[in-house]
């Protein structure tokens, strides 16, 4: 009977210990590096603010988060080599509009954004800025219209790749405005700038963390930003809108994982992201790139991305681009 008892007690145990203890896939993590891919060139707005991010994390978890550059194809390079790594915790991808612009702009790209990635964290929102080269004539947002239709087709524009948020930017204001432009696409904005800087391309409808080190270096001139009002971190520079009524195009930054991820990682991940945006020094310094700090659950974040999908399919086929 003794016998029985103690192992009837020792079953107990075991199954207490199954229920409280910490799941595996989140025991220890992250107890290696964690691989954070990013879709454009280092130097970049998505760069330079992963590159914040992942310090933080790194400090915070005790496991280096390494930034590496993906780039080509509007991100999407980035996009399907997270997709097809382990679904374990220890390969993160950037999320932008990107991500939600590419479902509809491509067709025929070899996954599903949705479908095939877990959302984790939402980062911030920012907008993007319209900043032409120094030799470029028009002073403003109205002046660059007239100047763009009395020269169709003679204006080059530059993006950080076909389906990026500053591609699409250009093309809702082309149809808006009517003005005949070029689309030079680049492997990100930071490629693209010295060719802005030089006139070889006159504008770039830009992310705002690297519009603004340019403007702030002299380098271009600002016109005016995408959000349907003026930017709180840029004040003095207008709204398209308030030329182009109803003209918006506001982003969004997050990080997302492969479909599969262990919940227990994303949570996390999701709390650690939702302290870094609670530190004074880290919000200053997404602040200081003209970010708005965005805490969200990973749910929440998910519907940001589903929303922003459905948003931009819409434009894109307002715009009537696509890329095969």
């Amino acid at each position: 009977m003794l016998r029985i008892l103690r192992k009837g007690v020792f079953c107990l145990a075991v199954l207490l210990g199954l229920f409280s203890a910490t799941p595996p896939a989140a025991a220890g993590y992250p107890d290696r590096p964690v691989h954070w891919l990013i879709g454009f060139a280092a130097g970049g707005p998505v760069d330079i603010v992963a590159r914040i991010m992942a310090q933080w994390l790194s400090d915070r978890l005790g496991q280096q988060f390494i930034v590496e550059n993906r780039t080509g194809s509007g991100g999407n390079i980035a996009a399907a080599a997270a997709i097809n790594s382990p679904a374990d915790g220890y390969t993160l991808l950037f999320v932008a509009p990107n991500n939600a612009i590419s479902t509809s702009l491509y067709k025929k790209l070899p996954f599903d954004f949705l479908r095939d990635t877990t959302p984790v964290a939402s980062i911030m929102q920012l907008t993007n800025m319209l900043v032409v080269s120094n030799a470029f004539p028009p002073k403003s947002v109205q002046e660059f219209i007239d100047y763009c239709k009395a020269n169709p087709g003679k204006i080059s524009y530059a993006s950080s790749g076909n389906g990026t948020s500053v591609h699409m930017s250009a093309e809702l204001f082309k149809v808006m405005t009517k003005c005949d432009m070029v689309h030079v696409p680049y492997r990100g904005s930071a490629i693209a700038f010295p060719d802005i800087i030089s006139n070889k391309v006159q504008l770039i409808f830009d992310n705002l963390p690297s519009a603004m080190e340019q403007v702030k270096g002299g380098n271009v001139r600002a016109l005016g930003v995408t959000s349907p009002q003026r930017w709180p971190s840029v004040p003095d520079v207008p709204a398209i809108a308030e030329t182009v009524p109803g003209f918006e195009s506001v982003g969004f930054y997050g990080i997302s994982a492969p479909k599969g991820t262990p919940s227990e990682v994303i949570e996390i991940l999701n709390k650690a992201v939702g302290e870094a945006l609670k530190d004074p020094k880290l919000v200053a310094r997404l602040t200081e790139v003209g970010g708005l700090p965005k805490p969200m659950t990973s749910a929440e974040f998910g519907k940001l991305v589903a929303d922003e999908t459905e948003k931009w399919r819409k434009v894109v086929e307002f715009a009537g681009v696509s890329v095969d």
